[in-house]
């Protein structure tokens, strides 16, 4: 098969790789499309350890089952466990160590293939299930969003934050994002958002006011985060784009009486209830760009740009 693939850490090439042999309890899925996550770039240049080469990478997919001519969506979490509220010892992130979807066949477990939302196209649906696992389980597994809840989400540009904007709308939630870009706010309130706050601006926090649920993937903006907060607020995060260190001040934290709520990914239960509420919706994930499997790297530099909203494609095979 054709497949892009990390031979070593820092550098991906297109080129033939050998076919998958489905173990006991998998399957084979002919992809049609697969997207690109920021996982991918970490992967690529080794920052989350370094997996045994060769491997493909890659998280989101969705293609042709081969056993039954089934079109299905992969669910990218591994081995995710018996507990709801967290993964178990041998929980893994599809794609690095284990070969992803950047290929034109994976095979995967059984269990982590789901019917393809009908109403989305090949492409639509390879964007959905890494960042939209993690919007739905951030919102309402851990955040527990409700209709009354107002909802603030950093960073309007990212294809997990366009998802969650539009989940969250769905549920009836009122939502605020925050960009340094006009057009990323635009483009935010055009899928559901109610408004939009730039960030590069002077307290912003202020003009955000009060809200009860704040979705966090910076990391370095906790302390701006809970300042946003109500009394009893929650604070969800997922990720550390703009660093690890935090310093909180814990008077003002235990006095608000506020939660700090970490998640990554979901867990089935998670996907499914993603698939009905995409059955359930009317919305589809916001497609940055379409790029051919074999222009993977082009696809790359397109995700790392500030530039891109939405999600970056790569198109597999007809």
């Amino acid at each position: 098969m054709q497949a892009a693939v990390v031979r070593e850490s820092g550098r991906i090439e297109f080129g033939s790789y050998d076919d998958p042999t489905p173990r006991d309890g998998e399957v084979v899925v002919e992809l049609r499309a697969a997207a690109l996550n920021r996982r991918d770039l970490g992967v690529v240049a080794g920052r989350y350890g370094e997996f045994p080469t060769p491997f493909v990478p890659g998280s989101d997919g969705a293609g042709v089952r081969r056993d039954t001519g089934e079109e299905v969506v992969v669910f990218p979490s591994l081995a995710w466990g018996e507990r709801e509220d967290h993964p178990g010892p041998n929980f893994r992130i599809l794609g690095g160590a284990d070969d992803g979807t950047f290929a034109e066949l994976i095979a995967v477990p059984r269990e982590n293939v789901f019917p393809r939302p009908r109403r989305f196209s090949w492409q639509e649906a390879a964007a959905l299930p890494l960042g939209g696992l993690t919007a739905y389980r951030a919102l309402f597994t851990r955040g527990r969003v409700t209709a009354d809840d107002t909802v603030l989400l950093l960073g309007a540009g990212s294809g997990v934050t366009l998802l969650a904007v539009q989940l969250a709308t769905q549920a009836g939630a009122r939502v605020v994002v925050t960009s340094s870009s006009e057009e990323k706010i635009e483009r935010a309130v055009a899928v559901g958002a109610d408004r939009g706050v730039l960030y590069t601006e002077g307290g912003w926090q202020d003009e955000i006011g009060e809200v009860d649920v704040v979705v966090d993937s910076v990391g370095s903006t906790w302390p701006d985060s809970l300042r946003c907060l109500r009394g009893g607020g929650r604070l969800v995060v997922f990720g550390a784009t703009g660093g690890t260190q935090v310093e909180l001040d814990a008077r003002s934290f235990y006095l608000g009486q506020h939660s700090i709520l970490g998640t990554t990914m979901g867990s089935p239960r998670d996907f499914a209830a993603l698939l009905r509420a995409v059955d359930n919706g009317y919305w589809c994930p916001v497609i940055d760009s379409l790029h051919p499997l074999a222009e993977v790297e082009g696809a790359l530099a397109r995700l790392e740009s500030p530039e891109h909203q939405g999600k970056v494609v790569l198109e597999v095979s007809a």
